[in-house]
C-alpha cells in the first residue's frame, strides 16, 4: 500500500515492494494448518494493498469510510463478516489481517472492525436483523462498531453501568461508552447495557442505528496510532434487542473470542514488516568496511526477531486451525496466540527501531509508525494481563 509519509530507505532506492519481501509474503501458509485457498487469499490481499493510495489525511473519517468501501468492493470483507448464523473462517481472518497489517495498520483496522462490529449480529441476531445489516457491512456500505467499553469499565466488562430501560414494546439506552472504534463514523453499533442485576447475568445486547438523534460523539479520542475512536453519549437512544435478555455478556465474549486470534495475526503482520525493514536497512547501512548486516550484534538481533516471529506464527496458526476445524473450548489456544504475538511483535519492532538509530524515531519512518501501531494491540480485545489469567485458569482447571 503506497504511503506518501514513508521516508526513503537508507539505500536511496525507496521502499521495497511486497513481492520483494520474503518475510512479508505467505511463507507461513505452507504449514499444514492452511489450505491453498489461504495462500491465494494472502496474495490477493497483498495485490489489493499495492493498488491502494494511502495518504493518511488529518481528517480520518472520510478516509476510513473509503477504506471500508474499497475493501467491500474488492470482496475482502466477505472474510470478516459472518454469513447468517455461521462464524467466519478464523484462518481467513488471520491471513487477511496479517497481510493488511504488513502494509498499513489503518487498513487492517477498517477490515477488522467490520467483523467485530457485526459479529454479534451474525452470532445472535434474528433473521431480519441479519438480512438487514450483514449484507451492508460486507459490501462496505455500512460501517459497524462494537460498543462494550465504558469510561470506568475496561477489562471488567461484567460491571458495565449503561442502563437499558423498557419503553413500550422497545428499549431505550442512556449512559456512555468510551474508546469505541469507528465511534465517529458508525452506521450500526452493537451495544451492551444492563437490563438486570449486577454482574454478567444482568447484561443484554442491542443494535443501535448510528443516526439516532440521541446518540452523540461526546469526545473524539486521539491515540498514538490515529484511528477513529470516540467517547459516545447515549441519551434515551432507541435500541433493538439482540439475542435473549440477559445473554449480553455471553454474546460479547463469544464475539471477542472469535476475533482474538486475529489480533495476534495483525501483530504478526506488523512484526514481519519490521523485520523486513531491519533486513533492508542492515544490508545497506555502511559500517566500517562492510555493512551493519556483517556485525555480530546485528545478526544476533535479526536471529532473535526471526525466531520470535515464527514462534508467534505457529501459535496463531494452531489456534486458528483449532477454531475452524475442532469442536470444543479453544480459549486457551486463542489467548496464547494473542498474548505471544502482540508481546513478541512489540519486542521485534522495538529492536527494529533501535537498529535504525535516529532514523527509527523519525516521524514518517516505517518502523516509527509500526512502533505506534503495535502498542494498542497489547491492550484491546483483552489486555495481556487478561490473556495470562485465561491461560492460568485453564491450566489450573485441568488439575482440579
Amino acid at each position: 500500500m503506497t504511503d506518501s509519509a514513508d521516508i526513503p530507505s537508507p539505500s536511496g532506492e525507496g521502499r521495497l515492494g511486497a513481492a520483494e519481501r520474503g518475510w512479508g509474503r505467505s511463507d507461513w501458509l505452507d504449514w499444514p494448518f492452511f489450505a491453498p485457498e489461504h495462500r491465494d487469499l494472502a496474495n490477493r490481499v497483498h495485490s489489493w494493498c499495492g493498488d491502494q493510495p494511502m495518504t493518511h489525511p488529518v481528517d480520518l473519517d472520510p478516509h476510513c469510510r473509503s477504506l471500508v468501501a474499497n475493501l467491500g468492493a474488492a470482496g475482502l470483507l466477505d472474510h470478516a463478516v459472518a454469513q447468517y448464523g455461521q462464524p467466519p473462517s478464523v484462518r481467513a481472518l488471520a491471513v487477511t489481517r496479517a497481510a493488511l497489517a504488513y502494509h498499513d495498520g489503518l487498513a487492517d483496522f477498517a477490515f477488522a472492525m467490520q467483523g467485530l462490529g457485526s459479529g454479534a449480529i451474525s452470532l445472535a441476531g434474528s433473521p431480519n436483523q441479519q438480512s438487514e445489516w450483514l449484507p451492508q457491512v460486507a459490501r462496505g456500505t455500512a460501517v459497524a462498531a462494537f460498543a462494550l467499553t465504558e469510561p470506568d469499565t475496561g477489562s471488567d466488562a461484567a460491571n458495565i453501568a449503561m442502563r437499558a430501560e423498557r419503553d413500550g414494546d422497545g428499549w431505550r439506552l442512556s449512559g456512555e461508552k468510551s474508546y469505541i472504534s469507528n465511534g465517529t463514523i458508525a452506521d450500526v453499533l452493537t451495544v451492551f447495557a444492563r437490563t438486570g442485576e449486577d454482574g454478567s447475568r444482568g447484561l443484554s445486547a442491542f443494535i443501535v442505528r448510528g443516526d439516532d438523534p440521541g446518540l452523540t460523539v461526546a469526545e473524539r479520542i486521539d491515540v498514538i496510532a490515529p484511528h477513529p475512536l470516540a467517547r459516545l453519549a447515549f441519551a434515551n437512544v432507541r435500541a433493538e434487542p439482540l439475542g435473549e435478555s440477559g445473554d449480553g455478556f455471553r454474546i460479547a465474549m463469544k464475539t471477542l473470542n472469535l476475533f482474538r486470534v486475529t489480533v495476534g495475526a495483525a501483530a504478526l503482520g506488523f512484526a514481519r514488516r519490521a523485520l523486513d525493514e531491519a533486513l533492508a536497512f542492515a544490508r545497506t547501512r555502511k559500517l566500517g568496511s562492510g555493512t551493519l548486516a556483517d556485525n555480530a550484534v546485528t545478526q544476533d538481533r535479526l536471529g532473535d526477531m526471526g525466531t520470535r516471529i515464527d514462534a508467534s506464527a505457529l501459535l496463531i496458526a494452531r489456534a486458528a486451525w483449532l477454531q475452524d476445524t475442532q469442536a470444543g473450548d479453544h480459549r486457551r489456544a486463542a489467548a496464547m496466540a494473542k498474548l505471544d504475538a502482540t508481546e513478541a511483535a512489540s519486542r521485534v519492532i522495538d529492536m527494529a527501531v533501535q537498529m535504525h538509530g535516529g532514523l527509527g524515531v523519525t516521524v514518517g519512518a516505517t518502523v516509527e509508525k509500526l512502533y505506534r501501531e503495535i502498542r494498542a494491540l497489547r491492550i484491546y480485545e483483552g489486555a495481556s494481563e487478561v490473556q495470562r489469567q485465561i491461560i492460568a485458569r485453564s491450566l489450573l482447571k485441568e488439575i482440579s
